[in-house]
Order: C-alpha cells, then structure tokens, then sequence
C-alpha cells in the first residue's frame, strides 16, 4: 500500500450534513459554503444535494454547478441519486451536474425488506442506471447504504454486489456505515477484507458518529486501504451526526504519513460559518473547533524537539486559523471589509456586498467595534434578509421599563402600507411587546404561530457592546426559526418577530388568504413537506 498515497476528501455537508434535524440551506447560502469547501479549504469533492427533492433544490445546485463550470470544478460537485432511470439522472442533467452517486442496497435485509427484489433484478436496475448515466454524460460513484449490516449479516452478498460493481468500472464504491453501529475493529476487519480481494478499486468510507467512534473508525479504515473520506464540516448530519471535517484532518495530519490537500489554517473560519447558517451551535468543548479547546494551551509554545511526545503541542490553534481579529466599523470602506472577507474566504455578489457594508456602518454607529467574529453574524443575517419580503415592518416603538411597574410598549406595525398601533405592558420588554402585535392580529383576525423556543448567542470575543443575534423558533403547523442582529436584546428578538410576520404572510399567500384585508383565516397551517413554503421557508426563517 505504501505510504505517502493521497487520501480524498468528500465533504458531505450540504446533502447528508442538511440531514440534520431543522437545518436548511438556502441556496445562497449553499454555494457561499461550496465555494469555501472547494477554494478555501481545497477539499476534494463535495456532495450538495439529493436529486428530486424539490425545485428549491434544483436551484441551490445550479447556482453551485454555474460557479463550478467557470472555475473548472465541475468534476468535484456530486449529487445523490436513486436507481429510478431516468428520473436521477435527468434532474442531475437539468441542475448542471456531472457526478452521480447512486444509492444502492448493500445488504440483503435492506434489498429484500425495503425493495422486495432478488440480487439478480437489483443488479439489473444498477447496470440499467448507469448506462444510461452514461449516455448523458454523467460519470457515476456508487453508495452500498447498509453497508456495515451487509457485512455483518449477509457478507456473500455484499461481496459479490462489490465483486459486480467492479466488473461495470464504477468510478468508486462508497462504503456506508449508515446507521453508526461499527466499532474499529470490525471496520479493520471488514475493509481489509474488502481492499484485499479487489486491490484496484477506489474505496470511500462514510462513517457516523452514534457511539462517538466516527473519527476512529476513520482511522481504521484509512490504516486498511481506502481511498477516501466522507466528512462533514462540524460532524452536522441525521442524529449523532457525521465524522466531523476538522477532527478527521487533525487525526490524518498528526497519526498518518498519508497526504491529504486540506488547507488545516482554513477550518476554523469555515467551521463558524457553517454554525451561523445551520444554527446549530458547536459545543464549547468540541475539538479543534470549539470554543474552550485551546484555553489551556494559551502561551505554551511547543518544543520542536519535544514535538510528538506532549499531545496538546501538536494542536496548537494557529495551525487552524484560531488567533486572527480585526476591528471594523463605520469608518471601514469598502476595500477594508473586503479584505475582512477575503480573510474569511467570503466572496459574495456586489448588492450582498453592499448591503454587508451597509449594516457594517449601521451596527458601527451603535457599538464601538465590529470583529471578524462578528462577520458570520452579519452575512448570514443579510442573505437572510434578502430572501424575505418586508410587506410588513415595525414603523415605530417605545419600550419603556421601570423599577416597581411592568415593562410597557407603544407599537406601530405597518401591514401591507396599512398602519396598526397599540399599547400592552408584559413581563418582561420583548413581552409587552409580543402582547401589542398579538392585540393588531386580532384586532385583523389573523392568526399568529406559537413561539416555542427563544436562543440569545453574543458572537466570541464580546464584549459589553457586543452584538446580540436572538434566534426564535415558531410553531405555525411546520416548525420554523427567525433570527434578529442587533447591539439591543430586545430589539433583536422584535427584528426577528418581525421576519416572522413576513414570512408568515408569504405562507398565507400561498394559502390563498388575501392578508392585505381583514379576514377570516382557515384554521389549517399543515405544510406539504416539500412544498415551496413548507421547505424552503424552513430554511430562510433561520
């Protein structure tokens, strides 16, 4: 095997990481972090979408596939399909793919119990897929999902699938520990097992993290011949989650000789960035990435001698992008919060840019300094804005609050170019104020979600003037988040109220409800999953 061979990377994020519970990209937002994934990190394929999910998906992969073509990484960009001809393949076509994988049956359970077909018509139905993947243009990788059950339940079969694939020349076969249950040592076994017997054929593991043994398991199998690594940034992905990107790069750099093209300095920025648009938060005590992690090792410097004998000393934050800070504010320009972004890997359209620039100058009048920290903040509360009409905005307040006596609110909305005004007091300020908006629905017989959970974050490194990002998740019969940036708590729980109230009415619309007048609204905020609103305003409400 030698040592020295180049290990991929596919990073997985924007398929199987969107797997996580009430995460959704927006498609700006999936090609901001494909191109951070690609250019910045320099990681070597990335997986982006599922084929046939919805036109909002489409969408997200042709922005990603446009940008691609024109920087020549068209062959890096994959997206997941179905043994369905020519259904897969032709989505993947329309989108502007070239890389198809195609999901198949490594065990026999799943093929008999979930497909109800012998060995042989699975076979059949795959050679079929990939043929006519070919007619199109569209090289193909092969996922055997259940791998891990195949191999501990009905390895003849799933030793002869591979044996099968191998004869159509597949580009490579990707091994799935779908459900998590492999230790390292039955990944040992079963993956030289497998590299042993077909010496020539590229091998991709894809582990999951239910018993915490992901990034070991990776290892393994990396130590008994695959070729690559399936990865997600921040281990985002269904229930535990994914082998986490920036665990999986340490380990590689630290524990083997093997190469891999992974720009390590990069992880961290792109690790806050995909936190902001996820709004899943890292643990402070995660590895390489989390807040806490390099506490201890502040002003430790590393004995070149000593190097590999104290395992902190190999982990030092700098090697990840961990220690740089820059002030910006209103007296930036343009050219200096460009280099900022630049910084970051960010590069994002001329009106984004603008309109980052704009609420830079904005947020600097209100608080002395805006960090690079601050950043992620500010892009992700942008490119949310906008994906989001404003037919309905908060034309004026004042919250008062005094010792002894109830918070109170005067409030002024405007809806639709109609003004309503009204008064509440509540327990606290962002309560009065929920109280005078709940007073102008009624007053128009028009239907609020429930709030149902209220996340206030200060961006690393605030201060006492640091920015508040409030992250609201509503209930209005799919379950949905808003966010609002502000140097003010309460002031950002009402900009995140107020996108609420857009988003809301956009739903209506679509429910047919003319929201502009007074009415009677039906009583059924059921979504169709992969409806237009049901999906898609998942995503930009964050």
């Amino acid at each position: 095997m030698g040592h020295y061979r180049k290990i991929e990377i596919m990073d997985t994020t924007l398929r199987d990481g969107e797997q996580t519970s009430g995460v959704s990209f927006l498609p700006s937002e999936k090609l901001q972090i494909a191109k951070l994934l690609l250019e910045e990190l320099r990681v070597d394929r990335i997986e982006v979408a599922s084929a046939r999910v919805s036109d909002g998906e489409k969408e997200g992969v042709k922005k990603i596939t446009q940008w691609a073509s024109e920087k020549g990484y068209l062959d890096k960009v994959e997206v997941l399909g179905f043994v369905d001809a020519p259904a897969s393949v032709d989505w993947i076509v329309e989108a502007g793919g070239k890389v198809m994988n195609l999901l198949t049956k490594g065990s026999l359970n799943h093929l008999t119990h979930q497909l109800r077909k012998t060995p042989e018509q699975h076979f059949e139905d795959i050679q079929k897929n990939i043929a006519y993947a070919k007619t199109k243009g569209i090289s193909v990788n092969v996922y055997l999902e259940d791998w891990s059950n195949g191999m501990r339940n009905s390895m003849d079969y799933t030793l002869e699938f591979i044996g099968f694939l191998s004869s159509l020349k597949v580009e490579r076969i990707m091994l799935p520990d779908t459900l998590g249950l492999l230790n390292p040592r039955e990944v040992s076994h079963f993956i030289k097992l497998i590299t042993t017997e077909f010496p020539d054929v590229h091998f991709d593991f894809h582990a999951h993290n239910d018993y915490d043994l992901s990034v070991a398991n990776v290892l393994e199998s990396i130590y008994n011949g695959v070729s690559g690594i399936h990865t997600t940034v921040n281990g985002l992905g269904e229930r535990a989650g994914n082998a986490p990107l920036e665990s999986v790069i340490a380990v590689l750099k630290d524990f083997t000789d093997y190469r891999i093209n992974i720009k390590e300095n990069k992880i961290f920025r792109v690790s806050k960035l995909v936190e902001q648009f996820s709004g899943q938060h890292i643990p402070a005590n995660k590895p390489v990435v989390g807040e806490n992690v390099f506490t201890q090792t502040a002003g430790i410097h590393a004995d070149g001698d000593n190097k590999k004998n104290l395992y902190f000393n190999d982990l030092l934050p700098e090697r990840f992008g961990r220690q740089r800070k820059y002030a910006l504010g209103k007296t930036s320009g343009k050219a200096n919060i460009i280099k900022n972004l630049q910084e970051l890997g960010i590069s994002l359209e001329p009106e984004e840019l603008s309109k980052v620039t704009q609420r830079i100058i904005e947020l600097g009048d209100k608080k002395e300094r805006v960090t690079t920290e601050d950043l992620p903040y500010i892009i992700s509360d942008v490119l949310q804005n906008n994906s989001i009409s404003h037919h309905i905005f908060i034309e004026g307040f004042n919250l008062s609050h005094s010792k002894g006596l109830k918070p109170t609110v005067q409030l002024k909305i405007n809806i639709h170019g109609e003004s309503y005004e009204e008064g509440a007091s509540g327990d606290g300020q962002y309560d009065a104020f929920m109280q005078a908006v709940k007073k102008i629905y009624k007053s128009i017989k028009l239907p609020l979600p429930k709030l149902i959970n209220y996340h206030v974050t200060i961006p690393p490194g605030g201060k006492t003037d640091a920015f508040v990002e409030t992250v609201i998740t509503w209930d209005y019969g799919n379950i949905f988040k808003t966010k609002g940036l502000d140097s003010d708590q309460t002031v950002a729980a009402m900009k995140a109220t107020e996108k609420m109230l857009n988003i809301i009415d956009k739903m209506g619309d679509s429910r047919g409800l003319d929201l502009g007048k007074k009415k009677e609204v039906k009583n059924n905020p059921e979504q169709d999953k992969n409806s237009f609103y049901g999906n898609e305003y998942r995503a930009i409400a964050r």
